[in-house]
């Protein structure tokens, strides 16, 4: 028997009820362990780690790069960024060929969400990472906003893969993109003040649009995918949350694959 508040229990009893007990859940449906944050600390630390293998690999200049706030290309950014044609590079090694889009390098819509053009990028975004990212997890759950981020990031990929496939293109900036539109529909849902968010949103547009050599693309993928993602998470109806967010999200996810096969197909036909 073990001592409880009033009496004693016994532990096949309390691990019977632990069964039978529903675990305490979101607004919208997600786990309440996103409160610890524990996806958004994970995001951080692989976009450090991928920082350090690009330093690794390719020096210091994917971390401090000369020449403008971003620096110019690197190696590192031709070998994950997002690129459709496949590119071959001089290297003290010898030629290189990167393969694009194009020839079936579909990784490179995820593997772009953790490249940077250097330090400063990589702070920034981890920065924006750190202070939005905790409250949407917190209210999502961690499996919702994981797949919040990675759609979006996606999306901004796929976006700007579409719109300038020879440019490469890397950086977390469209999935937080994405993470600034799900916060502004979800906190219109929860009937809170946007303001703050909204503001955030037009100044990062008009960076977006006014700084050279930034993806706008991207960035506005990443914004309309989250959007759609944050719509579809915040206003799903409660008797059938799990599954008409599942299907949203799925829905979601289709689209994308179906525009970047029909771009790769509109090139290689």
């Amino acid at each position: 028997m073990r001592e409880a508040s009033v009496g004693h229990q016994c532990p096949e009893c309390v691990a019977e009820g632990r069964k039978t007990q529903r675990s305490a859940r979101t607004a919208f449906g997600g786990s309440v362990a996103g409160r610890d944050g524990l996806v958004t600390k994970t995001l951080i630390g692989l976009n450090l780690i991928a920082a350090v293998i690009g330093l690794a690999l390719y020096g210091i200049d994917t971390l401090i790069p000369q020449g403008g706030l971003f620096g110019r290309i690197t190696e590192w950014q031709i070998a994950g960024g997002v690129l459709g044609p496949s590119v071959l590079v001089n290297t003290d090694q010898g030629q290189v060929v990167y393969t694009g889009i194009y020839d079936g390098a579909y990784y490179r819509l995820i593997t772009a969400m953790f490249i940077h053009y250097g330090i400063i990028h990589l702070l920034f975004n981890m920065w924006a990472l750190w202070a939005v990212g905790r409250s949407l997890e917190a209210v999502l759950g961690r499996f919702r906003f994981a797949a919040l981020y990675l759609l979006a990031g996606i999306g901004g990929n796929v976006a700007a893969f579409i719109i300038d496939p020879n440019a490469p293109t890397a950086g977390a900036s469209t999935a937080i993109f994405g993470l600034f539109a799900a916060f502004f529909v979800i906190a219109r849902r929860l009937g809170g003040d946007t303001r703050q968010i909204l503001v955030v949103l037009v100044i990062n547009l008009v960076i977006t649009f006014t700084l050279p050599g930034v993806s706008w693309a991207g960035h506005v993928g990443g914004l309309v995918t989250g959007a759609l993602v944050g719509a579809v998470l915040a206003y799903a109806p409660r008797d059938r949350r799990t599954l008409v967010q599942a299907v949203g999200l799925g829905i979601v996810l289709v689209a994308l694959i179906g525009l970047t096969l029909a771009k790769v197909a509109s090139v290689t036909a």
